[in-house]
């Protein structure tokens, strides 16, 4: 469905939707770089991610694009200028961006110690600043580029035991809109992607709370949770030449779930 050959793709976060879209892009024929600061699930991601992936030593084979992994903690301004320069290096330049990094953490405001505010604040916010900032010194001097953000409902409805994760999606929608508009003249599109609740790694424990995977379903007028897979289309779309003219959007992929 998608031809991505020739394009070079950076994709932060080897888990769960990071993960499926790693897979996708490289099935399209993209040669991928995908960063994650979890040293097994990237070996597991470049192992198995497209026909073409490598263990991590830029080796290639099959018909797809090829897959490295970069082992990175991207809670740093620094680790993450150096993540895009080492990407870049590999892949000969940069077309595509997904950042698909995120955590959360549970809990009442009034419960909320600092370390944990500033813990999930550097994962899911500054880490996209700092590497939507130089993604974007390297996409807007040549002329072309795509910039997906993986973002969430949270970022518009008020769920409770979510204020940093809220916040910090909410920011995020905020900086891709500065950033398009900043961008746009050059081509380079900024947009992002924000699933309703999503089946993977890090929500299992959490669905398996009693009563929880049927109380969240009923919420979605879908009838059921998102999967990874569902979000790969609509960042694949945004990643994509035909998606020129749009830019600045938050596309919520969430089977209804902000309807009601």
């Amino acid at each position: 469905m998608w031809n991505f050959t020739g394009t070079r793709a950076l994709v932060a976060g080897a888990g769960g939707i990071g993960s499926a879209v790693v897979r996708a892009l490289a099935d399209a024929g993209a040669d991928v770089v995908v960063l994650d600061r979890d040293a097994a699930q990237l070996a597991e991601l470049t192992r198995t991610g497209g026909a073409g992936a490598t263990d991590g030593t830029g080796g290639t084979g099959g018909t797809g694009g090829t897959v490295r992994g970069l082992n990175v903690d991207l809670t740093s301004a620094d680790a993450c200028h150096d993540a895009v320069t080492d990407a870049t290096g590999f892949l000969g330049g940069l077309d595509v961006f997904v950042h698909a990094v995120g955590t959360n953490d549970r809990r009442p405001v009034l419960e909320t110690p600092d370390d944990v505010w500033d813990r999930v604040v550097a994962i899911n916010l500054s880490s996209g600043f700092w590497l939507g900032r130089a993604v974007g010194n390297v996409m807007v001097p040549s002329g072309y580029g795509r910039v997906v953000y993986l973002s969430s409902v949270s970022g518009l409805l008020a769920h409770r035991d979510h204020a940093p994760y809220a916040a910090t999606k909410g920011g995020v929608n905020q900086l891709m809109r500065v950033m398009a508009r900043e961008w746009a003249a050059h081509g380079v599109t900024v947009n992002a992607v924000a699933p309703g609740y999503t089946e993977t790694d890090l929500t299992r424990a959490y669905l398996a709370t009693p009563g929880m995977r049927a109380s969240m379903e009923a919420l979605v007028p879908a009838g059921r949770l998102g999967r990874p897979d569902d979000l790969v289309g609509p960042t694949l779309f945004l990643s994509s030449a035909e998606a020129a003219f749009i830019t600045g959007q938050v596309l919520y992929a969430d089977g209804g779930r902000t309807l009601v």
